[in-house]
C-alpha cells in the first residue's frame, strides 16, 4: 500500500499548489488525477458509483463529499481537499484543509486557520495513539481530548474514519470520539484512515441537493484532515505522508518505521 499512499500525497500537494483565489475547484481535480496518473495511479474516488471526479473538494460551511465544479475560490475561503489512488488494487486516502488568504479579513482568515491546525493536530494526536495504543477506540478518545482541549469546537459522529486495504471503505470504523467498548485490537496488519471532521459551530449536518455534499445546518465553517496508516511488526508508518509521518509524530517522540 506505499506506492498508492505516495500517489494520494502527491495528489494533495498538487492541488495544495493550485488552490489559489481565482482557481476553480475543478482546477484542484485536474491537478490532483495528473499527478496520480503520472505516478502509475488511477483516482480511486472514480470507482465509487456515481461519482467521476479524483477529489472531494468542500468548501467554507462544507465538511465533506463537495464536488468538483466551475466555483471560483475566493480569498478568506476555508477548503477542504479528500483524495485517494488505487495502485495494483491497493487504496490510498487522505485530506487536507487550507485557508486561502484574505489581508482584508484577518480576523476571518485567523479564526478559519486555527480551526485547520486544532483538526490537523487532532488528526496526529489520533495516530500517535495508533502507534502506542491496545485497542483502536483509544485513536478517538485522544482526538476528542486533543479538540476539546482547544475550545469550544464540534466534531462530527456522523461520519468517521475506516479501515482500508483492497478496497477503500473497509471495517472496522475509526472512531473519531469517545465511544462504548475498545474496538478492535490494534496489531500488524491493521491499515486504517483517521478523518477528524471539525466544526466551529454545531454539528448537524445537512446533505446538498446534489447528495453528496455534506455541509453544516448552521453555516459555519468546517475542516477535514485524514492519513491512511498501516501498522505492522516494527511500528507504524503513515502512507499517505512522504515522509512516513516523521515530522507530524516527532512532537510525540515517535519514529515512523517504513514497511519493510
Amino acid at each position: 500500500m506505499v506506492a498508492p499512499g505516495l500517489a494520494t500525497a502527491a495528489s494533495l500537494a498538487a492541488a495544495r499548489a493550485a488552490a489559489v483565489a481565482g482557481a476553480t475547484t475543478l482546477d484542484l481535480d485536474a491537478a490532483a488525477e495528473a499527478a496520480i496518473i503520472a505516478l502509475g495511479g488511477k483516482p480511486n474516488f472514480k470507482l465509487e458509483e456515481g461519482y467521476h471526479h479524483t477529489v472531494c473538494a468542500s468548501v467554507n460551511d462544507e465538511v465533506v463529499h463537495g464536488i468538483p465544479t466551475t466555483r471560483v475560490l475566493l480569498p478568506g475561503d476555508i477548503v477542504s481537499i479528500d483524495s485517494g489512488a488505487i495502485i495494483e488494487g491497493w487504496n490510498g486516502d487522505a485530506a487536507f484543509t487550507i485557508v486561502i488568504p484574505d489581508p482584508s479579513r484577518p480576523d476571518v482568515v485567523s479564526e478559519r486557520q486555527t480551526l485547520s491546525d486544532v483538526t490537523e493536530q487532532s488528526l496526529w494526536h489520533g495516530i500517535a495513539r495508533l502507534a502506542t495504543g491496545r485497542h483502536l477506540n483509544e485513536v478517538g478518545e485522544a482526538i476528542e481530548d486533543y479538540v476539546e482541549s482547544q475550545g469550544t469546537y464540534g466534531i462530527l459522529t456522523d461520519y468517521v474514519g475506516h479501515g482500508i486495504g483492497r478496497s477503500m471503505h473497509e471495517a472496522p470504523p475509526v472512531f473519531n470520539y469517545r465511544v462504548r467498548g475498545k474496538g478492535p485490537e490494534i496489531k500488524p496488519g491493521l491499515v486504517v484512515a483517521i478523518e477528524p471532521m471539525v466544526v466551529l459551530g454545531s454539528i448537524a449536518t445537512d446533505v446538498r441537493p446534489d447528495d453528496w455534499t455534506v455541509a453544516t445546518s448552521d453555516g459555519l465553517a468546517a475542516a477535514h484532515w485524514e492519513h491512511s496508516i498501516a501498522v505492522h511488526k516494527d511500528g507504524i508508518w503513515v502512507l499517505t505522508a512522504e515522509d512516513g509521518g516523521a515530522a507530524g509524530l516527532a512532537q510525540f517522540g515517535i519514529v515512523p518505521v517504513p514497511v519493510a
